[in-house]
C-alpha cells in the first residue's frame, strides 16, 4: 500500500518544519487585507506560524509576521490567532 505523503510547512518565528496542520496560515490578498486562512487554500502571500501561544506573542512582539507578508497586522489577526489555537 502506498504511503500517503505528509505536507510539512516552515514557520516563519521558529523556523521548524512542522506538517501544515500543526500551524496556522495567515494570509495578505492582493488588495492588503490580512486574514487567518483556516482552509488553508486561500489565494495570496501565506506564512505559516506553530499553534503555540508564545510563538504568537513571539510574532507580536518581533513584528516578523509583519515583515514577512509586507503590511501592517493588527493586534486583533494575533488574537484570533490565540484564539483558534
Amino acid at each position: 500500500m502506498k504511503v500517503k505523503k505528509i505536507p510539512m510547512r516552515t514557520c516563519v518565528i521558529t523556523h521548524e518544519k512542522l506538517e501544515k496542520r500543526d500551524l496556522l496560515r495567515v494570509v495578505r490578498d492582493n488588495e492588503g487585507n490580512v486574514f487567518v486562512d483556516e482552509t488553508g487554500k486561500a489565494n495570496g502571500r501565506g506564512a505559516y506560524v506553530k499553534k503555540d501561544k508564545e510563538v504568537i506573542e513571539k510574532a507580536r512582539a518581533s513584528k516578523a509576521l509583519e515583515r514577512h507578508l509586507e503590511v501592517k497586522i493588527e493586534d486583533n489577526i494575533y488574537d484570533e490567532l490565540i484564539s483558534k489555537i
